[in-house]
Protein backbone atom coordinates (compact mmCIF):
# COMPACT_ATOMS: atom_id res chain seq x y z
CA UNK A 1 0.00 0.00 0.00
CA UNK A 2 1.40 3.32 -0.83
CA UNK A 3 2.13 5.59 2.09
CA UNK A 4 0.78 8.76 2.67
CA UNK A 5 3.24 12.13 1.51
CA UNK A 6 3.85 15.39 2.58
CA UNK A 7 3.10 16.13 -0.89
CA UNK A 8 -0.08 15.11 -0.37
CA UNK A 9 -0.95 17.53 2.96
CA UNK A 10 -1.99 21.30 3.46
CA UNK A 11 0.47 22.22 5.88
CA UNK A 12 -0.37 26.44 6.05
CA UNK A 13 -1.07 26.89 9.82
CA UNK A 14 -0.32 23.53 11.02
CA UNK A 15 2.55 22.40 13.49
CA UNK A 16 4.45 20.01 11.77
CA UNK A 17 7.00 17.18 13.42
CA UNK A 18 9.37 16.44 10.99
CA UNK A 19 11.39 13.12 12.24
CA UNK A 20 15.05 13.37 10.82
CA UNK A 21 18.65 11.51 10.93
CA UNK A 22 20.94 13.86 11.79
CA UNK A 23 23.35 11.36 13.25
CA UNK A 24 26.15 13.32 11.59
CA UNK A 25 30.15 13.14 12.35
CA UNK A 26 30.96 15.58 14.77
CA UNK A 27 34.54 16.84 15.78
CA UNK A 28 35.61 20.12 18.28
CA UNK A 29 32.33 21.02 18.33
CA UNK A 30 31.93 21.49 14.41
CA UNK A 31 29.66 18.86 11.96
CA UNK A 32 32.37 16.89 10.08
CA UNK A 33 29.82 15.32 7.10
CA UNK A 34 26.93 17.47 6.42
CA UNK A 35 25.21 14.79 3.87
CA UNK A 36 22.40 13.84 5.92
CA UNK A 37 21.45 17.45 7.34
CA UNK A 38 21.56 18.15 3.12
CA UNK A 39 19.51 15.01 2.06
CA UNK A 40 16.26 16.70 4.75
CA UNK A 41 16.56 20.05 3.60
CA UNK A 42 13.61 19.58 0.73
CA UNK A 43 11.47 18.24 3.07
CA UNK A 44 11.92 21.64 5.79
CA UNK A 45 12.13 23.78 2.91
CA UNK A 46 8.86 22.16 1.56
CA UNK A 47 6.93 22.50 4.88
CA UNK A 48 8.09 26.40 5.83
CA UNK A 49 7.28 27.45 2.10
CA UNK A 50 3.58 26.00 2.60
CA UNK A 51 3.58 27.97 5.70
CA UNK A 52 4.07 24.96 8.45
CA UNK A 53 5.89 26.29 11.83
CA UNK A 54 8.56 22.85 12.01
CA UNK A 55 9.82 21.00 14.45
CA UNK A 56 12.58 19.09 13.56
CA UNK A 57 14.02 16.06 15.57
CA UNK A 58 16.82 13.70 15.51
CA UNK A 59 19.13 11.31 17.77
CA UNK A 60 22.79 11.86 17.45
CA UNK A 61 25.25 9.33 18.37
CA UNK A 62 24.13 6.32 21.10
CA UNK A 63 24.17 8.11 24.87
CA UNK A 64 22.98 6.12 27.18
CA UNK A 65 19.44 7.80 27.90
CA UNK A 66 21.37 10.27 29.74
CA UNK A 67 22.54 13.82 28.44
CA UNK A 68 26.02 14.24 27.35
CA UNK A 69 27.55 17.41 25.87
CA UNK A 70 29.77 15.59 23.08
CA UNK A 71 26.50 14.13 21.82
CA UNK A 72 24.26 17.47 21.83
CA UNK A 73 23.03 18.79 18.44
CA UNK A 74 23.88 22.53 19.09
CA UNK A 75 26.73 22.20 16.55
CA UNK A 76 24.03 20.69 13.65
CA UNK A 77 21.51 23.92 14.58
CA UNK A 78 24.30 25.75 13.81
CA UNK A 79 25.22 23.87 10.40
CA UNK A 80 21.28 23.93 9.67
CA UNK A 81 20.70 27.09 10.00
CA UNK A 82 23.59 27.94 7.57
CA UNK A 83 22.57 25.45 5.11
CA UNK A 84 18.47 27.02 5.29
CA UNK A 85 19.75 30.31 5.47
CA UNK A 86 17.72 31.29 8.52
CA UNK A 87 18.12 31.54 12.15
CA UNK A 88 16.70 28.12 13.77
CA UNK A 89 15.95 27.87 16.90
CA UNK A 90 17.17 25.29 19.50
CA UNK A 91 15.03 23.57 22.91
CA UNK A 92 17.71 22.33 25.16
CA UNK A 93 15.70 19.24 25.93
CA UNK A 94 13.12 17.18 23.42
CA UNK A 95 10.20 17.35 26.24
CA UNK A 96 9.36 19.37 28.93
CA UNK A 97 7.89 22.59 30.18
CA UNK A 98 10.65 24.85 28.32
CA UNK A 99 10.14 22.89 25.04
CA UNK A 100 6.33 22.79 24.97
CA UNK A 101 6.56 26.52 25.66
CA UNK A 102 8.84 26.93 22.50
CA UNK A 103 6.64 25.25 21.01
CA UNK A 104 3.59 27.05 21.72
CA UNK A 105 5.39 30.50 20.52
CA UNK A 106 6.22 28.46 17.40
CA UNK A 107 4.50 30.70 14.21
CA UNK A 108 4.66 30.04 10.65
CA UNK A 109 7.94 29.66 8.62
CA UNK A 110 10.00 29.35 11.64
CA UNK A 111 11.68 25.99 12.90
CA UNK A 112 12.69 24.67 16.15
CA UNK A 113 15.39 22.04 16.46
CA UNK A 114 14.94 19.52 19.40
CA UNK A 115 17.93 18.35 21.46
CA UNK A 116 19.23 14.73 21.06
CA UNK A 117 15.78 12.48 21.49
CA UNK A 118 18.05 9.74 22.74
CA UNK A 119 18.86 11.75 26.06
CA UNK A 120 16.04 9.84 26.78
CA UNK A 121 15.15 6.26 27.90
CA UNK A 122 11.67 5.95 26.39
CA UNK A 123 12.81 7.06 23.29
CA UNK A 124 15.03 4.06 22.28
CA UNK A 125 12.13 1.27 24.73
CA UNK A 126 9.08 3.31 22.54
CA UNK A 127 7.70 4.83 25.62
CA UNK A 128 4.12 5.67 25.21
CA UNK A 129 4.66 8.16 27.44
CA UNK A 130 7.80 9.44 25.90
CA UNK A 131 5.98 9.12 22.73
CA UNK A 132 3.05 11.39 23.55
CA UNK A 133 5.24 14.10 25.21
CA UNK A 134 7.07 14.39 21.81
CA UNK A 135 3.23 14.79 20.02
CA UNK A 136 2.31 17.62 21.99
CA UNK A 137 0.74 20.18 20.09
CA UNK A 138 1.36 18.55 17.30
CA UNK A 139 -0.90 18.81 14.25
CA UNK A 140 1.13 16.30 11.45
CA UNK A 141 3.80 14.06 11.72
CA UNK A 142 5.98 13.43 9.33
CA UNK A 143 9.05 10.87 8.99
CA UNK A 144 12.23 11.69 6.48
CA UNK A 145 14.32 9.55 8.57
CA UNK A 146 14.79 6.45 6.25
CA UNK A 147 18.13 5.37 8.07
CA UNK A 148 15.90 5.08 11.37
CA UNK A 149 12.85 3.17 9.57
CA UNK A 150 13.75 -0.08 10.93
CA UNK A 151 13.48 0.71 14.32
CA UNK A 152 10.27 0.76 16.82
CA UNK A 153 11.46 3.79 18.63
CA UNK A 154 9.19 6.76 20.26
CA UNK A 155 10.12 8.95 17.59
CA UNK A 156 9.47 6.54 14.42
CA UNK A 157 6.69 4.42 15.54
CA UNK A 158 5.23 5.45 19.64
CA UNK A 159 4.61 8.96 18.43
CA UNK A 160 2.23 8.16 15.55
CA UNK A 161 -0.87 6.96 18.10
CA UNK A 162 -1.06 10.68 19.15
CA UNK A 163 -0.55 12.37 15.97
CA UNK A 164 -3.95 12.50 13.46
CA UNK A 165 -2.11 12.58 10.17
CA UNK A 166 0.93 10.77 9.64
CA UNK A 167 2.93 11.01 6.06
CA UNK A 168 6.21 10.08 4.15
CA UNK A 169 8.99 12.94 3.89
CA UNK A 170 10.30 12.86 0.34
CA UNK A 171 13.55 11.57 1.01
CA UNK A 172 11.68 8.59 2.88
CA UNK A 173 9.45 8.71 -0.60
CA UNK A 174 11.94 8.54 -2.53
CA UNK A 175 13.83 5.49 -0.86
CA UNK A 176 10.55 3.28 -0.63
CA UNK A 177 9.78 4.14 -4.67
CA UNK A 178 13.68 3.30 -5.71
CA UNK A 179 13.78 0.18 -3.50
CA UNK A 180 9.87 -0.52 -4.20
CA UNK A 181 10.89 -1.17 -7.98
CA UNK A 182 13.85 -3.01 -7.19
CA UNK A 183 11.48 -5.59 -5.22
CA UNK A 184 8.76 -5.76 -7.63
CA UNK A 185 10.52 -5.69 -10.97
CA UNK A 186 14.40 -4.91 -11.08
CA UNK A 187 15.46 -4.96 -14.51
CA UNK A 188 17.77 -8.14 -15.58
CA UNK A 189 20.62 -9.00 -15.24
CA UNK A 190 20.44 -7.95 -11.77
CA UNK A 191 23.43 -8.06 -9.18
CA UNK A 192 24.04 -8.04 -6.04
CA UNK A 193 27.09 -6.95 -4.07
CA UNK A 194 27.32 -7.55 -0.23
CA UNK A 195 30.24 -7.00 2.40
CA UNK A 196 31.12 -6.88 5.56
CA UNK A 197 32.24 -8.61 8.96
CA UNK A 198 29.15 -11.43 9.19
CA UNK A 199 27.51 -13.48 7.50
CA UNK A 200 24.60 -13.58 10.61
CA UNK A 201 24.09 -9.85 9.80
CA UNK A 202 22.86 -10.29 6.00
CA UNK A 203 21.05 -13.47 5.96
CA UNK A 204 17.63 -12.66 5.13
CA UNK A 205 18.94 -10.20 2.56
CA UNK A 206 21.04 -13.27 0.89
CA UNK A 207 18.27 -15.52 0.90
CA UNK A 208 15.63 -12.78 -0.23
CA UNK A 209 17.73 -12.00 -3.19
CA UNK A 210 18.67 -15.74 -4.06
CA UNK A 211 14.44 -15.86 -4.04
CA UNK A 212 14.31 -13.02 -6.09
CA UNK A 213 16.66 -15.01 -8.58
CA UNK A 214 19.16 -12.02 -8.50
CA UNK A 215 21.63 -13.35 -11.44
CA UNK A 216 25.02 -12.84 -9.51
CA UNK A 217 25.54 -12.46 -5.71
CA UNK A 218 29.16 -11.61 -5.17
CA UNK A 219 30.15 -11.39 -1.76
CA UNK A 220 33.59 -10.47 -0.18
CA UNK A 221 34.42 -9.07 3.03
CA UNK A 222 35.17 -10.83 6.16
CA UNK A 223 32.02 -12.55 5.70
CA UNK A 224 33.83 -14.75 3.04
CA UNK A 225 35.52 -16.61 4.97
CA UNK A 226 32.20 -18.14 6.86
CA UNK A 227 31.86 -19.84 3.15
CA UNK A 228 35.73 -20.63 2.96
CA UNK A 229 36.17 -22.35 6.08
CA UNK A 230 32.31 -24.27 5.68
CA UNK A 231 34.34 -25.80 2.57
CA UNK A 232 37.60 -27.04 4.45
CA UNK A 233 39.55 -24.33 3.39
CA UNK A 234 42.02 -22.89 5.62
CA UNK A 235 41.88 -19.44 6.43
CA UNK A 236 44.15 -18.70 9.57
CA UNK A 237 42.91 -16.15 11.62
CA UNK A 238 41.03 -14.23 9.14
CA UNK A 239 37.58 -13.51 11.07
CA UNK A 240 34.96 -16.38 10.92
CA UNK A 241 31.58 -17.07 12.31
CA UNK A 242 31.71 -20.76 13.16
CA UNK A 243 28.33 -21.52 14.55
CA UNK A 244 27.28 -19.74 10.64
CA UNK A 245 29.32 -22.45 8.30
CA UNK A 246 26.54 -24.69 8.06
CA UNK A 247 24.26 -21.43 7.03
CA UNK A 248 26.80 -20.56 4.78
CA UNK A 249 26.49 -23.96 2.79
CA UNK A 250 22.64 -23.68 2.88
CA UNK A 251 23.01 -20.73 1.08
CA UNK A 252 25.37 -22.25 -1.69
CA UNK A 253 23.24 -25.05 -2.44
CA UNK A 254 20.40 -22.52 -2.39
CA UNK A 255 21.88 -20.80 -4.96
CA UNK A 256 22.98 -23.15 -7.25
CA UNK A 257 19.34 -24.62 -7.14
CA UNK A 258 18.27 -21.38 -8.15
CA UNK A 259 20.36 -20.70 -10.75
CA UNK A 260 22.19 -17.93 -8.92
CA UNK A 261 26.38 -17.36 -9.87
CA UNK A 262 27.64 -16.86 -6.25
CA UNK A 263 31.29 -15.34 -6.65
CA UNK A 264 33.22 -15.08 -3.78
CA UNK A 265 37.16 -14.01 -3.60
CA UNK A 266 39.58 -15.75 -5.15
CA UNK A 267 42.77 -13.95 -3.84
CA UNK A 268 42.99 -11.57 -0.95
CA UNK A 269 45.67 -9.12 0.62
CA UNK A 270 46.80 -11.13 4.19
CA UNK A 271 49.22 -9.86 6.91
CA UNK A 272 50.87 -12.50 9.05
CA UNK A 273 49.11 -11.99 12.39
CA UNK A 274 53.54 -12.14 14.35
CA UNK A 275 54.24 -9.22 11.95
CA UNK A 276 51.34 -7.15 10.77
CA UNK A 277 53.23 -3.73 9.87
CA UNK A 278 55.55 -5.28 7.24
CA UNK A 279 53.81 -8.73 5.82
CA UNK A 280 50.83 -7.69 4.14
CA UNK A 281 51.05 -9.87 0.95
CA UNK A 282 48.50 -10.84 -1.81
CA UNK A 283 47.73 -14.66 -2.46
CA UNK A 284 44.98 -16.94 -3.75
CA UNK A 285 42.93 -18.16 -0.89
CA UNK A 286 43.90 -21.68 -1.36
CA UNK A 287 47.77 -20.82 -0.35
CA UNK A 288 46.22 -19.42 3.04
CA UNK A 289 47.88 -20.90 6.12
CA UNK A 290 47.38 -20.98 10.12
CA UNK A 291 49.57 -17.63 10.88
CA UNK A 292 47.48 -15.22 8.22
CA UNK A 293 45.02 -13.13 8.69
CA UNK A 294 42.84 -11.88 5.40
CA UNK A 295 42.21 -8.11 5.49
CA UNK A 296 40.74 -7.49 1.96
CA UNK A 297 40.39 -9.06 -1.74
CA UNK A 298 42.90 -8.95 -3.69
CA UNK A 299 43.09 -7.76 -7.65
CA UNK A 300 42.24 -10.57 -9.47
CA UNK A 301 39.03 -10.94 -7.22
CA UNK A 302 38.58 -7.50 -7.79
CA UNK A 303 38.69 -7.50 -12.01
CA UNK A 304 36.61 -10.72 -11.60
CA UNK A 305 34.14 -8.93 -9.35
CA UNK A 306 34.09 -6.02 -11.78
CA UNK A 307 34.06 -8.59 -15.21
CA UNK A 308 30.77 -10.07 -13.09
CA UNK A 309 28.96 -6.64 -13.30
CA UNK A 310 29.18 -5.70 -16.95
CA UNK A 311 25.98 -5.61 -18.78
CA UNK A 312 24.25 -5.75 -15.40
CA UNK A 313 21.00 -3.67 -15.78
CA UNK A 314 20.29 -3.33 -12.05
CA UNK A 315 23.39 -3.42 -9.25
CA UNK A 316 22.78 -2.86 -5.31
CA UNK A 317 26.09 -3.08 -3.25
CA UNK A 318 25.96 -2.86 0.72
CA UNK A 319 29.02 -3.33 2.48
CA UNK A 320 32.73 -3.25 2.09
CA UNK A 321 35.09 -5.77 0.49
CA UNK A 322 37.45 -5.55 3.50
CA UNK A 323 39.35 -3.45 6.65
CA UNK A 324 38.18 -0.36 4.71
CA UNK A 325 39.07 2.27 7.31
CA UNK A 326 42.85 1.05 7.00
CA UNK A 327 45.09 2.29 4.00
CA UNK A 328 46.05 -0.23 2.11
CA UNK A 329 42.86 -2.24 2.85
CA UNK A 330 40.69 -0.39 1.10
CA UNK A 331 42.25 -1.10 -2.25
CA UNK A 332 39.21 -4.06 -3.10
CA UNK A 333 36.28 -1.63 -1.91
CA UNK A 334 37.72 1.44 -3.97
CA UNK A 335 37.74 -0.66 -7.04
CA UNK A 336 34.49 -1.75 -6.56
CA UNK A 337 33.38 1.68 -6.50
CA UNK A 338 35.27 2.72 -9.59
CA UNK A 339 33.48 -0.35 -11.22
CA UNK A 340 30.30 0.24 -9.74
CA UNK A 341 30.08 3.60 -10.76
CA UNK A 342 31.25 1.90 -14.89
CA UNK A 343 28.78 0.07 -14.85
CA UNK A 344 26.28 2.62 -14.02
CA UNK A 345 27.73 4.62 -16.78
CA UNK A 346 27.03 1.91 -19.22
CA UNK A 347 23.67 1.47 -18.14
CA UNK A 348 22.96 0.14 -14.99
CA UNK A 349 20.80 1.22 -12.37
CA UNK A 350 22.90 0.98 -9.05
CA UNK A 351 21.62 1.52 -5.52
CA UNK A 352 24.36 1.70 -2.72
CA UNK A 353 23.69 1.49 1.16
CA UNK A 354 25.73 1.20 4.39
CA UNK A 355 28.32 3.55 6.05
CA UNK A 356 31.36 2.05 4.23
CA UNK A 357 30.22 1.59 1.01
CA UNK A 358 28.84 4.89 0.58
CA UNK A 359 32.08 6.93 1.87
CA UNK A 360 34.25 4.86 -0.60
CA UNK A 361 31.35 6.02 -3.13
CA UNK A 362 31.78 9.86 -1.61
CA UNK A 363 35.70 9.44 -1.22
CA UNK A 364 36.01 8.05 -4.53
CA UNK A 365 34.35 11.59 -6.09
CA UNK A 366 32.14 9.17 -7.51
CA UNK A 367 28.57 9.76 -5.66
CA UNK A 368 26.95 11.81 -8.92
CA UNK A 369 27.95 8.43 -11.10
CA UNK A 370 25.37 6.08 -8.57
CA UNK A 371 21.57 6.05 -9.48
CA UNK A 372 20.47 6.09 -5.96
CA UNK A 373 22.78 6.89 -2.39
CA UNK A 374 20.33 4.70 -0.14
CA UNK A 375 20.36 7.28 3.77
CA UNK A 376 19.69 3.96 5.17
CA UNK A 377 22.07 0.47 5.21
CA UNK A 378 19.95 -1.19 7.72
CA UNK A 379 16.40 0.26 6.42
CA UNK A 380 17.66 -0.87 2.93
CA UNK A 381 18.85 -4.09 3.81
CA UNK A 382 15.35 -4.58 5.95
CA UNK A 383 13.47 -3.71 2.87
CA UNK A 384 14.91 -5.15 0.56
CA UNK A 385 14.90 -8.84 2.47
CA UNK A 386 11.06 -8.20 2.43
CA UNK A 387 10.40 -7.37 5.88
CA UNK A 388 8.19 -4.30 7.42
CA UNK A 389 9.85 -1.35 8.95
CA UNK A 390 7.94 -0.17 11.75
CA UNK A 391 8.94 3.57 11.09
CA UNK A 392 7.74 2.76 7.47
CA UNK A 393 4.24 0.35 8.40
CA UNK A 394 3.18 3.30 11.26
CA UNK A 395 2.59 5.76 8.39
CA UNK A 396 -1.08 6.87 6.95
CA UNK A 397 -1.87 4.81 3.77
CA UNK A 398 -2.78 6.81 0.71
CA UNK A 399 -6.16 5.73 1.20
CA UNK A 400 -6.81 5.94 4.47
CA UNK A 401 -5.01 9.14 5.69
CA UNK A 402 -8.65 9.86 8.08
CA UNK A 403 -8.48 6.42 10.15
CA UNK A 404 -5.80 7.22 12.62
Amino acid sequence: MKKLSIQNLDLKGKTVFVRVDFNVPVTGGEVGDDTRIRGALPTIRLAIENGAAVIVASHLGRPKGVPEDRLSLKPVRVRLSELLGTDVLFAEDCVGDQTEEMRKKLVSGQILLLENLRFHEGEKKNSPEFAEALAKGVDIYINDAFGTAHRAHASTAGITEFVATCAAGLLVEKELEVLGKIVSAPQRPFVAILGGAKVSDKIPIIKSLIKQKVNKLLIGGAMAYTFFKAEGYTVGKSLVEDEMMPTALEIKKMAEEAGVELFLPSDHQVVDSYDPLNSRRVMPIEFTNAGLVGLDIGPESAARFEAALEGAKTIIWNGPMGMFEEKPFDEGTNAIAEAVAKATENGAFSVVGGGDSVSAINQAGLSESISHISTGGGAALEFLSGNDLPGISALDDVKAQNTH
